[in-house]
């Protein structure tokens, strides 16, 4: 019975089972030609219960399903890891087909082994693969987006590292990388639906000490963050290209400003940014459940740099008189990300680092509220109030360093505003 044992595992559930009773046949047929009543074994009696009924050989031993999952990701990773040789584009065109098939049909292992894949693979091939599904479900055939809308309720792990793969890809540095309206709408309603799939990926993985640099971040935050304070000077660039005088030109897309495809991309970005500050909100909670808070950043401050550097570029390049409203509201954004971020613990940096990045950006009221005014004490932390380790001092720095700016006679204050204790800065109206 061993030897059939073997040969059976090697068969599908269905399979086995057709040959468990083909051999026990044989078995029970041989017996009664030399006994009327022939003696049942315990070996077919084992084979009837592990290939008929499905239950395990051995009590307490896991479900072979979870070997299979093992087997699966190491199979799916030693098919598809890029080796950096000629049969990674054959590998590529086959992963994407692979992957944009399971989306087709809700395949849950295959979308489970593409975001690991994901997670473990440098960024510059996720973005490949994130660039077919988008081709093939938001670009060549209408309608199909609501095929990929579908498997947040089959895989959100994998929507979470596909929303992290896409914000790498559109960063919005031209018109050809603005997302497309059916995958930013795609998008925009996981997250409005259940903001904490932002953080799927962060909860379940292990935190090494140093993140391998090339790869995807462990939270599609700031790529989320890019894209909501952004997304008002790059829609009006792409809506006013300047002519070669200077002068900004009246194009078709100039008239057709108020179209209701544009009123429903600003009312989306306005959706996503107001679902990052909550998941922000939620950050500090988990950050202190993990003893990471003031410890890790999941928005590193050398990724705010580009983002400061790209809003300054481009108010410089659309003309202020026409872009006042989209310059003032860029900024308002990212004030309100860079505050909420410094006050969950996520944006770990000196107050001198932030006046630093942002002097040369245009004057906003908000912003400069919060480069220079007090940060609300935090309630999760044990510090005693008045102390703020997360602005005036580097990471890691517990130290008793003062909060007001009263008590660093160096550094200048805002002249126009007074300070009261304990108040928050006031929400402005997200447009």
């Amino acid at each position: 019975m061993s030897d059939i044992r073997h040969s059976l595992l090697r068969r599908d559930a269905l399979s086995a089972a057709k040959e468990v009773l083909y051999h026990l046949d044989i078995y029970f047929s041989s017996q009664l030609q030399n006994a009327p009543l022939p003696i049942v074994d315990k070996g077919p009696v084992e084979l009837l219960e592990e290939f008929v009924f499905q239950v395990p050989k051995e009590r307490g031993a896991q479900p072979k399903e979870q070997t299979k999952d093992s087997v699966r990701q190491i199979l799916f990773s030693s098919l598809f890891s890029p080796q950096g040789n000629k049969a990674d584009d054959g590998r590529m065109s086959l992963l994407g087909k692979l992957v944009s098939m399971a989306v087709a049909v809700c395949r849950i292992p295959v979308l489970e082994c593409a975001a690991s894949w994901l997670q473990r693979t440098p960024v510059v091939y996720c973005v490949r693969l994130a660039k077919v599904l988008v081709d093939d479900y938001c670009c060549l055939v209408p309608g199909s987006v609501q095929t990929l809308r579908q498997i947040i309720s089959a895989s959100p792990r994998f929507c979470c590292q596909f929303i992290t793969s896409v914000t790498a890809l559109y960063d919005l540095s031209s018109d050809d990388l603005i997302p497309p309206l059916d995958l930013l709408e795609t998008i925009v309603s996981w997250i409005f639906e259940d903001p904490r799939l932002i953080l799927i990926t962060f909860l379940n993985t292990p935190i090494a000490a140093n993140l391998p640099i090339g790869f995807l971040e462990l939270t599609p935050l700031i790529g989320l963050i890019r894209w909501c304070v952004k997304a008002p000077l790059a829609y009006k660039r792409k809506k006013q290209p300047a002519l070669a005088n200077g002068h900004v030109g009246t194009s078709k897309a100039t008239k057709d400003s108020g179209t209701g495809a544009e009123k429903d991309s600003h009312l989306l970005y306005s959706k996503l940014h107001l679902s990052v500050l909550q998941v922000l909100v939620a950050l500090q909670l988990h950050l202190t459940e993990k003893n990471l808070y003031g410890r890790l950043g999941l928005i590193l401050f050398d990724h705010m740099v580009p983002l400061v550097e790209d809003i300054n570029r481009l108010a410089d390049e659309l003309n202020p008189l026409h872009a006042a409203q989209e310059i003032e509201l860029s900024l308002d954004r990212l004030a309100q990300a860079l505050q909420v971020a410094m006050a969950s613990g996520a944006l770990l940096c000196t107050r001198d680092d932030l006046r630093t990045l942002c002097s040369r950006l245009p004057h906003n009221n908000l912003l400069q509220l919060v480069i220079s005014g007090p940060v609300q004490q935090s309630p999760h932390t044990a510090l005693p109030p008045g102390f703020y380790p997360h602005i005036h001092t580097p990471p890691l720095g517990y130290g008793a360093v003062p909060a007001h700016p009263a008590a660093h006679p160096g550094l200048p204050s805002h002249p126009g505003h007074t300070f009261i204790s304990g108040m928050t800065f006031p929400f402005r109206p997200i447009r």
